[in-house]
């Protein structure tokens, strides 16, 4: 499809329309002296000279030439801290899902440049992406030239993805002159230093090595450049290249600025750009590309030894998503290899065109529609204009290590759970809280009718939603869940905590020590007896199965054989049997070998910093990590009756709570914080007081 420049700005996403857009004449400098809020919030700069005039409501203008991990009083609560996680691929669902061609990108505004909260804010209403299984790298799009241009992703986007194994890069948004957009800052982002050194290809590096994410997506698009200027560039992003390998970081560049200085989307690979990409681990080709011109640039990376799937087709989905007409033969076709790998821009369509009132399962049943496509069954690919990932590529996992334990906590919720019980009624949304989810959204074999599968926020076990399975039945359903590697020993369980809600259910876990015989062919499943549930019963029921027990079940194949290995699980689910209407709630899935401690608790809890306005006390807590494999903190808040309220999460080691009120006629208010491991488990708590 064919994009006109002016396309550009609907990323110029500033306080409000009129801050966005503005050009930099009409933009302010931050008032010296005023108040800081304490609220953190994602970080973003200008590469050094800020705009004339003072900023606009909730911007503040910052450099990156000035800025230094020392000085940055947001950095604990900005810091990734989730590893990025290995993949497998497990053999497809589908015959027309590939591995080992096409990949996945991701451009996602997830909220305005600035006022951007560092970790989560209370409303359920937020784009939380789920299907990472088919994603290669996501890159946090933003930036205008009334607030700033560089945007550092904040850190539960960064933890989210990185448990699911998917690296994510920040923006550099250099926009055109139409927007905002001035030379200067061109200018200012590849200006060397005395010695010849580009200082600010350093500081990009320092950021992202300091907040924990994986590098940056370079968008030159400011016109009016010459040939000095586009040596300047390629100079610089090779500068770049060359310290974010030695850091373990990557750079894509955006196809727009080329070798001459102007901007000329080129919408394919050729001689204008390629010297970029030799500069860049993958370049995002613009959307004005053609059969032809992907197929030449396939062509031409292969001339420069390169991967042709380095190259990002772009796909606009952001005003119409799955209904967005693409030749999608020309990126990748199903009668011979892919030409290229393709970049979806603006996914989070599948939020933004629910009404206003949107509840999370809506914006879940839209999401899993665009990545599963028509039919949510990945096993079974409808045939409509939509070429839905998960029937392009080959979905990957990251459930290769014990223990292994999931809520289907999406990172968002109307209610925060405990051990089934409310403790917070509060909405929220935090994805550094989101669990592992089934990556294959939803497979379900039957011989008769199919029930519906979705994640549901009325009931979790934990969290904020549960796995809810819903429908008349008239044959055994099985509902593929986890794609594994888990490694099987004598003593290993699954435990189950689950109940029916409707009607009266026979529950069987399905176990599989080997793969399908071939794409889109049947996991190899056993079943093991996991209960019988009535509605109305006992509610919530853990069932623990012991995998490794011979007698237990002597011929079933996850049995330990004559050599005492029990193999490596490589698949879950469960079959559920039921006559006529039926419904059946899953709160909780863990795979483990065997009970271990409590982690221990985190040290030095404590407040250190408070600010009291109209809508109650604000209140930043810092403290010492907790040794161990510490999955995330919780904070609560002690009642004056002793009961506990839930105040949030996180991966890190800081966390801001805002609006605090003192309860009861208390003249202090006491936190507990504790560590969670990934069995879920709590520490001891740690215990902060602050005094009203």
């Amino acid at each position: 499809m064919r994009q006109l420049p002016t396309r550009r700005s609907v990323v110029l996403t500033g306080a409000g329309a009129a801050a966005a857009l503005a050009l930099p004449s009409v933009v302010a400098r931050a008032a010296q002296g005023a108040g800081r809020d304490l609220q953190p919030h994602a970080s973003y700069w200008y590469p050094d000279s800020l705009p004339s005039g003072t900023p606009g409501p909730g911007i503040t203008w910052r450099s990156l030439k000035d800025w230094r991990a020392e000085d940055d009083e947001d950095l604990a609560f900005n810091t990734a801290s989730v590893p990025l996680a290995a993949r497998f691929t497990p053999v497809p669902v589908n015959r027309t899902a590939r591995g080992g061609q096409a990949r996945i990108q991701a451009l996602v505004s997830f909220d305005h440049t600035a006022g951007n909260p560092s970790q989560g804010a209370p409303t359920a209403d937020y784009y939380t992406p789920t299907h990472w299984a088919y994603l290669d790298e996501l890159v946090f799009w933003g930036g205008s030239a009334g607030e700033g241009l560089i945007l550092a992703p904040n850190a539960p986007i960064v933890d989210a993805a990185h448990r699911n194994g998917v690296p994510v890069l920040g923006t550099v948004f250099l926009p055109p002159t139409a927007w905002g957009g001035d030379l200067r800052w061109t200018r200012d982002l590849v200006r060397r230093d005395a010695l010849g050194r580009f200082p600010l290809a350093a500081k990009l590096v320092e950021v992202a090595t300091a907040y924990g994410f994986d590098g940056w997506f370079v968008n030159a698009e400011t016109d009016g450049g010459d040939a000095a200027l586009g040596a300047a560039m390629l100079a610089f992003v090779g500068d770049l290249k060359r310290r974010s390998e030695a850091a373990g970081l990557r750079i894509t560049w955006y196809d727009a600025m080329t070798v001459d200085g102007s901007v000329g989307w080129q919408g394919a690979l050729d001689d204008r750009n390629q010297d970029f990409f030799r500069n860049a681990d993958a370049m995002f080709v613009d959307f004005r590309w053609s059969p032809r011109s992907l197929a030449d640039s396939a062509e031409l990376a292969r001339r420069l030894g390169r991967d042709r799937y380095e190259l990002w087709a772009g796909v606009d989905v952001e005003a119409r998503g799955w209904n967005t007409p693409v030749d999608w033969d020309a990126i990748v076709p199903r009668d011979r290899a892919h030409v290229t790998s393709y970049g979806l821009y603006r996914p989070e369509w599948t939020r933004h065109q629910l009404p206003p009132d949107r509840t999370p399962g809506q914006f879940h049943a839209a999401d899993d529609r665009f990545w599963t496509g028509r039919s949510l069954d990945p096993s079974q690919p409808d045939t409509d204009g939509w070429r839905a990932p998960a029937t392009v590529v080959a979905d990957r996992s990251t459930v290769d290590r014990l223990p292994f334990a999931t809520s289907f906590n999406t990172g968002h919720g109307l209610r925060w759970y405990e051990d089934g019980e409310v403790v917070s009624a509060a909405e929220w949304n935090h994805l550094g809280l989101q669990d592992r989810l089934p990556g294959r959204r939803w497979v379900v074999r039957s011989a008769g009718r199919r029930p519906a599968v979705a994640l549901d926020f009325d009931d979790a076990w934990r969290g904020g939603s549960s796995l809810l399975v819903d429908g008349d039945f008239d044959a055994p359903a099985t509902v593929g869940l986890h794609a594994t590697r888990l490694p099987l020993s004598r003593s290993t369980v699954v435990e189950l905590t689950h109940r029916a809600d409707a009607g009266t259910v026979t529950v069987e876990l399905a176990v599989a020590l080997r793969e399908p015989a071939g794409p889109g062919e049947p996991v190899p499943y056993t079943y093991i007896p996991a209960g019988r549930l009535t509605a109305g019963g006992a509610g919530w029921t853990t069932t623990t199965l012991r995998l490794g027990t011979p007698h237990l079940h002597p011929r079933h194949p996850h049995a330990p054989g004559p050599n005492g290995r029990p193999g490596t699980l490589r698949s879950l689910g469960v079959r559920l049997t039921a006559h006529g209407r039926a419904t059946w709630r899953l709160g909780a899935l863990a795979v483990r070998d065997r009970a271990a401690p409590p982690v221990p608790a985190p040290a030095r809890p404590r407040v250190t910093g408070s600010a009291t306005g109209a809508e109650g006390t604000s209140l930043r807590f810092m403290w010492h990590r907790a040794p161990g494999a510490v999955r995330h903190y919780e904070l609560h808040r002690v009642l004056p009756g002793g009961s506990r309220r839930f105040l949030g999460g996180t991966c890190g080691n800081a966390f801001f709570v805002p609006a605090l009120k003192p309860e009861g006629g208390e003249r202090s208010a006491r936190f507990e914080i504790r560590a969670v491991d990934e069995l879920y488990t709590a520490s001891a708590p740690a215990t902060t007081v602050h005094s009203w």
